[in-house]
């Protein structure tokens, strides 16, 4: 127990009684915080099976943690989820936090739960942009640190460089000389081993298991204080209704107990608890009392927010609410008023779409719903575009249909300068693509930071880059790379806004009417540009039916055949054979469309189309000097 000595010294006095007052808990509340894909939670699972939760030979699937469908089709982390092991007599309640920096909002609730952290960190890559984004926010947090550097069974691990990289990050972000010190092990989280050094062998996870409870502190929580608990995240339950999660801050809780909701405004609301949860595992159990420390789900309490404090109605302290960073992006949700409206979808109505996205909000405190210029759009702000992405994509899973358009950039303004957000962009490519990748990155207003040469001729560049720049630069990425490239970026802050930069260079295929799909017309069109329509397909007046070559809209017939006639032709005619068509993804079509496109979601397809459906309309727009077709009615 010598890290757990030094933390309560570290401490002021005041923390130092409190700890004393909480060394009997044997409790750990404890974050895995980590790049995309660098292993959280395989090694989760791993920890599952080695403490003693599954019984011997039984079937347990992978990645119990990701239980969305869209984090199981993705292999990412998207919403942070809490479990909890039993370990020497000691509860860890472990809190899988995402790794993109989209959903930072995720990582910053869920931190407000932990008392320690897991730096994971692959043995191949190293820190990435987003490995310093979650860092950055434990580091604030003032969290104990200890650094696992995963899959170092990898033919290209380099965990000595890895380790220097890891403490440049540390002493660049600020960590106190404690966090600088942190302790650190070589694991193979999909084997479950863990070792103290990476020439080791090793069998299992128990060194990573014990240095869990050495050396991360106990909760620095008062059990003879008041009742105090911090709400840090929300769930819904169809038999208990709203659920509250969160760490008891102070005192203890019993089920049953009447107590206070604090809000943002001071305003009280009281509440009964109906029903008190703690996890066990990937799940909840019932729980008569919990004691200070632990993490919570309360039942019985409907009007409740993230960052609302729970106490009794003796002594209503509020806690300091969770704070998050500002909304990077912002998308136009509309509803679906194109001629297919209604037939796919069940849920089409813009009052049944706000009503949505107010319930997001509640949910995810990064978040931001605005009203739009009419009462038929919305204004949505967050982090990034693939965070509004799996926004859509949940939506229209859930039966809605609705329009959305083109990502674009919140500036701010200070002293009469407008300011955008900058982005610090890594890229690991092969050699040979990396002057194409420079190149375009330097039109769009990008700066070279850094430059590295690696061992299997690949290049890794660092990059300072305007967030608007990264807006449909993926896609354009992965083609100039081979599909062997890989980009990943996170915020840097805010800087002068550094000029404008060409966009699209491509123009768009524009249905002029509507009917269906010939696969005559479609051949003829091919030699105008790339085709998103198959034969057969149902099209209408505004709808994109394909990229076109030049930089400049065309207007064209997809619904046009051959014309027939009663003289037979001195030949055959000829097979029509089309160049087969990748299917449309919302990820896809957000990077392709342009400030005067929207996509048309539904449940069971995605289209493109130009806002202003009518050609004639979009021609009186225009002549008008209309800038911002954005804001414009179909």
């Amino acid at each position: 127990m010598t890290g757990f000595v030094i933390s309560i010294n570290n401490r002021d006095t005041t923390a130092a009684v409190k700890m004393k007052k909480t060394n009997n808990i044997p409790i750990r509340n404890i974050a895995i915080i980590a790049h995309v894909d660098h292993g959280k939670t395989t090694l989760v699972d791993a920890m599952f099976r080695q403490s003693g939760l599954f019984r011997e030979g039984q079937a347990v699937d992978e990645r119990l943690m990701d239980s969305m469908d869209l984090e199981r089709e993705r292999g990412i982390t998207i919403a942070a989820k809490n479990c909890a092991i039993h370990w020497r007599d000691t509860k860890i309640n472990i809190i899988d936090t995402p790794g993109h920096a989209d959903f930072g909002g995720e990582v910053e609730r869920a931190l407000s739960m932990a008392d320690g952290a897991i730096l994971l960190v692959d043995a191949s890559e190293g820190p990435l942009p987003q490995t310093r984004f979650v860092l950055d926010k434990a580091l604030k947090s003032g969290l104990a640190i200890i650094v696992v550097i995963n899959k170092i069974d990898r033919a290209d691990a380099r965990p000595a460089e890895v380790l220097d990289e890891i403490y440049s990050l540390l002493i660049d972000l600020g960590a106190t000389d404690r966090q600088i010190e942190c302790p650190c092990l070589y694991a193979v989280g999909r084997q479950g081993i863990a070792m103290k050094s990476p020439v080791d062998k090793g069998e299992n996870l128990h060194l990573l298991l014990d240095m869990m409870i050495d050396e991360i502190p106990g909760p620095s929580a008062d059990p003879e204080a008041p009742f105090q608990m911090l709400v840090s995240d929300l769930g819904y339950s169809d038999y208990l209704g709203r659920l509250a999660v969160g760490r008891v801050v102070n005192g203890s809780v019993e089920s049953r107990k009447n107590l206070v909701c604090l809000k943002e405004d001071g305003e009280q609301a009281p509440l009964k608890i109906s029903r008190l949860q703690v996890y066990s595992g990937p799940g909840l159990k019932d729980a008569q009392r919990a004691d200070a420390g632990d993490i919570v789900v309360l039942s019985g309490i409907e009007n409740v927010h993230i960052g609302d404090t729970i106490c009794t109605d003796e002594t209503p302290i509020a806690l300091p609410r969770i704070r998050v960073d500002e909304p990077t992006v912002f998308m136009r949700f509309a509803g679906n008023t194109s001629p297919l409206a209604g037939m796919e979808g069940k849920l089409v109505q813009a009052s049944r779409i706000y009503a949505r996205l107010v319930k997001e909000t509640l949910m995810n405190v990064s978040i931001r719903v605005e009203a739009g210029d009419d009462r038929e759009s919305f204004i949505v702000k967050g982090r990034g575009e693939f965070q509004m992405a799996i926004l859509v994509e949940t939506m229209r899973r859930e039966g809605f249909e609705l329009c959305v358009g083109r990502p674009q950039v919140i500036y701010r303004y200070e002293n009469g300068r407008r300011l955008e957000p900058i982005e610090d962009l890594l890229v690991n490519c092969e050699a040979a693509y990396s002057g194409i990748v420079t190149e375009k990155l330097l039109q769009r207003k990008g700066t070279l930071v850094r430059m590295e040469r690696q061992d299997n001729d690949r290049t890794r560049l660092a990059f300072s880059v305007p967030s608007r720049a990264l807006i449909g630069f993926r896609d354009e990425f992965l083609t100039d790379t081979r599909g062997t490239g890989i980009m990943n970026s996170a915020l840097a802050g805010y800087e002068p806004y550094r000029g404008d930069f060409p966009g699209r260079f491509t123009g768009s295929l524009v249905s002029d009417r509507q009917g269906k799909a010939v696969a005559f017309a479609l051949f003829n069109l091919e030699a105008r540009g790339k085709l998103f329509t198959r034969p057969g397909e149902v099209v209408y007046e505004g709808m994109i039916i394909g990229e076109r070559n030049r930089d400049t809209d065309l207007n064209v017939n997809p619904c046009k055949t051959k014309q027939l006639s009663n003289m037979r032709a001195s030949g055959k005619d000829e097979a029509v054979t089309l160049t087969p068509v990748t299917p449309m993804t919302l990820e896809k079509a957000i990077q392709f469309i342009g400030d005067d496109e929207m996509i048309e979601v539904t449940p069971k397809s995605i289209r493109l189309r130009k806002t202003i459906l009518s050609a004639h309309g979009r021609k009186v727009f225009e002549r008008r000097g209309a800038v911002d077709l954005s804001s414009a009615c179909a």
